[in-house]
Order: C-alpha cells, then structure tokens, then sequence
C-alpha cells in the first residue's frame, strides 16, 4: 500500500491580506466573497487573475473614496475600465471586467447586493 501525499497550496493566491474592505461590510459579504474565489472558480490561474483584477479594482476604488459596496455604480465600473485601457491590451482589460462580473452576479445572487454595476459596461 502506497501513500499519496497531496500537495498544499493557498486556495486563494493573493488574499493573504483577507479581504478587501469593499466586498466585506458584513460578515455575511466576506464569506460569499471568499466563497466565490474558493468554491466558484476552480482553475487556480484563473483564480489567481481574478483575484488581481479584483484588488486592483478595490485599490482604484478606496482611491476614488467609494468605500460602500452598495455606492459602486455602472459609472465607477466604466472609469475603472477606461482606465485599464490605457495601460493593459485588450483582452487583460476584458479579464478584468469579467472578473468583476462574475463577483458582483456572486454577491447578487448572495443578496449582498441588488443589482450588479459591471453588467452594463462594455470592454475595450
């Protein structure tokens, strides 16, 4: 009889942090946003991306003074697109937007929220 050893990794790449204070005004909307990485996306480098999108977009928004989960509109989500276009190819911009998607349908199927702000936007 042989033993297998299986090999650890972080389950959430680049949440060591925990999570961004955006997505957690609860702690019902902390854990779907961790759910949403661990039990939503399986693919650990899709995992990985998404994560950074999602930061990235935390980060923008904690700049912009949009601290509220609820106060982020179809017109925050655009900016921050917009802004992406300038300095990443299309398809990283379009990564991003469908990372955010994803998130805000997650929170609004959790009832952490009541309509989701990137459905509306558009990619480069």
């Amino acid at each position: 009889m042989t033993t297998t050893l299986i090999q650890r990794r972080d389950p959430l790449p680049g949440l060591g942090a925990g999570v961004p204070a955006l997505f957690a005004p609860t702690p019902k909307a902390a854990k779907r946003f961790l759910e949403y990485f661990a039990a939503h996306i399986r693919n650990l480098n899709t995992r990985r991306a998404y994560v950074r999108a999602v930061l990235t977009f935390s980060a923008w928004c904690e700049a912009q003074d949009l601290t509220e989960i609820v106060d982020i509109e179809p017109v925050h989500v655009a900016a921050f697109v917009e802004l992406l276009g300038l300095r990443l190819a299309k398809p990283s911009v379009k990564q991003h937007l469908a990372a955010l998607r994803m998130l805000f349908d997650w929170l609004v199927v959790g009832q952490v929220i009541a309509a989701n702000p990137a459905s509306p936007v558009r990619g480069h």
